[in-house]
């Protein structure tokens, strides 16, 4: 199979924006590439669709094309100005589509022009991902220029997209589970097992190679493995301690919840390796917490989690807020931070141990294990954790967490269903903050996903966001409100240096949004807003249809409430479903 016919399903899938109608489409794809490649090839296809080279916790560089080089690369191939591209690009809006139209015009002189193969487009963009030191630059839009060269027009479009991270298919992770269920498991009622195989390894190209060549019991059979990241589980929210005592039926372990950063840490030997929320490695940037995990950790093999939180440098126990940690997200003066800012790490979870899965075991064997394997020390604890079956107990333990410098607590189930649900946000878990109590709406956290420009004192910055939450079950991302109130006037100032790296000329394919931005930007940046309330709405498309007919759900009076969430992939914002939850919360308190 050769790059032409993957580009081909492309134009298909770009062509619908109906779900089911994409899923059949990249069914049929991948059924194709198993009856003409191996599992490696189905990999990097997986891989390119959804717009990288490898799973983003490998650390590897990504291709990192600026549409400035890509535009340079273009000249070079069709031996043209550069001024040409950049007419064409500026009128089609879409570098993808401007290559594609003056390759087309092109005269084509070679007699005969080998086909290019899913092998040579894969390496030749992990040969420019990999350039680095002086003269990379160059090699790398020379390389792209002998790809250009060497494409069909429509090969053209969608490797100019590739590069520039503007694929534009709107295929999200749970499409591609879905297609692979459908191709190779007999349909999607047998895609639980393909996803808790993804939420092990975290690694979809992995995954799909193993389920198309070895069918769906390798799926089954998968194992936790040190090095490769779990997907993180989530916890969902409530505002009362009686809710809570009511929804775990009384079965409930309350720890705290730290305003700090969590963190998935795998130890191999002494080998320390750090993961993100967002499943990036961060080793680099905690050298005091790899030390600290080397000695206080009483295994050889193992991955727990914890919340890494700000102490003070004279005081440990006083902990402090989550935007001071972050000034510890840098790539250079990290020796310098970890004297200004100290950081204690508190373990909460227990996943794996020498060589025993517990991600099927219950929280409190789970919790034992980690008893067992924790050193405690004064940068290393346990997070304070309470049996409780009723609500006074629950308040008791919240109020301790606050005074504590915590944010407030998760109650977690301690029946015998209470396994570590990986990847998903679970009613096993539920968080109770005090924002929660004090505010009629939020925090939530919302994706920025287009932009308004100001006028009057805002006319040179963004005058509003356009925010949206994700819907679990498509994947898109569903606008929820327009946050103009809340930001300082040097916040205001930073807004469009901060959204630069997510610009885009287009609506991104995940977007579903009825409104019209001045400008759209790739779903990336997450930020928390608190509002007055859930109400209906013709224009909003989070649970459109869901509540009542052409209409759907949106935060009223929705104000910044001052934190980046950074430590945040867009896949964990706010979801559709629990802002239908708490429109429903919301409508029996005033019955």
């Amino acid at each position: 199979m050769q790059y032409r016919e993957v580009c081909q399903y492309y134009n298909q899938l770009e062509s619908t924006t109906k779900r089911l109608e994409m899923t059949d489409i990249l069914a049929e794809l991948l059924s194709r590439l198993a009856q003409t490649t191996d599992a490696e090839t189905m990999g990097w296809v997986i891989y390119l669709t959804q717009g990288k080279l490898y799973p983003d916790w490998t650390g590897k560089p990504e291709i990192g094309i600026a549409e400035k080089m890509a535009v340079n690369s273009i000249a070079i191939a069709l031996g043209i100005n550069i001024s040409q591209v950049m007419a064409k690009v500026n009128s089609t809006g879409d570098i993808g589509v401007a290559c594609e139209q003056l390759l087309t015009s092109k005269r084509q002189t070679a007699l005969f022009q080998a086909p290019l193969s899913i092998q040579e487009v894969y390496e030749s963009l992990v040969k420019i991902a990999s350039a680095q030191g002086s003269g990379s630059a160059d090699f790398k839009i020379r390389t792209l220029a002998g790809l250009i060269n060497a494409s069909t027009p429509l090969e053209a479009r969608y490797l100019l997209r590739t590069v520039t991270s503007s694929l534009r298919l709107g295929i999200a992770e749970m499409t591609v589970i879905d297609a692979l269920a459908l191709a190779f498991a007999g349909g999607k009622e047998h895609r639980a097992s393909i996803e808790r195989g993804y939420n092990l390894t975290s690694d979809l190209g992995y995954i799909a190679g193993l389920v198309a060549f070895e069918g769906l019991k390798s799926v089954e059979n998968v194992k936790v493995t040190v090095g490769k990241p779990i997907r993180m589980m989530a916890a969902q929210k409530l505002s009362t301690p009686e809710e809570i005592v009511e929804k775990l039926e009384g079965k409930i372990a309350s720890e705290w919840k730290l305003d700090g950063e969590r963190m998935q840490i795998h130890k191999n030997h002494d080998n320390i390796t750090i993961f993100s929320r967002r499943l990036e490695k961060i080793t680099e940037m905690y050298p005091d917490i790899v030390r600290l995990t080397k000695s206080q950790l009483n295994t050889e093999r193992c991955i727990v989690e914890g919340e890494a939180v700000a102490v003070d440098k004279e005081d440990p126990q006083k902990l402090l807020p989550f935007q001071i940690l972050m000034r510890r997200r840098r790539k250079y003066k990290i020796d310098e931070m970890v004297q200004q800012i100290p950081v204690a790490i508190y373990f909460f979870d227990c996943l794996f141990v020498n060589e025993n899965d517990l991600t099927q075991k219950p929280y409190l064997i789970r919790r034992k294990q980690l008893e067992q394997i924790v050193k405690q020390s004064e940068y290393v604890r346990l997070v304070p954790a309470q049996k409780h079956s009723t609500a006074s107990g629950v308040e008791t333990m919240f109020r301790e967490s606050i005074a504590q410098g915590g944010e407030g607590l998760i109650a977690k189930s301690t029946s015998a269903e209470s396994i570590y649900r990986a990847g998903a946000r679970s009613w096993l878990w539920v968080k109770l903050k005090e924002s929660y109590q004090a505010q009629a709406i939020g925090p939530v956290d919302l994706v920025v996903v287009g932009a308004f420009w100001g006028r009057g004192r805002r006319a040179k910055t963004y005058g509003a966001l356009l925010a949206a939450v994700r819907d679990e079950e498509s994947g898109e991302f569903k606008t929820v409100c327009k946050v103009g109130t809340g930001f300082s006037d040097e916040e205001l100032e930073q807004l469009p240096e901060r959204l630069k790296p997510h610009l885009i000329t287009h609506k991104d394919a995940l977007v579903d949004s009825k409104m019209k931005a001045d400008v759209w930007f790739k779903p990336a940046l997450v930020f928390q807003v608190v509002g007055d309330e859930i109400t209906r709405s013709p224009i909003h498309t989070c649970a459109f249809d869901q509540i009542s007919p052409n209409e759907g759900l949106a935060i009223r009076f929705p104000r910044f409430d001052g934190t980046w969430r950074y430590d945040k992939s867009p896949e964990e914002a706010t979801t559709t479903r629990e802002i239908i939850d708490a429109y429903e919360a919301q409508i029996k308190v005033t019955k």
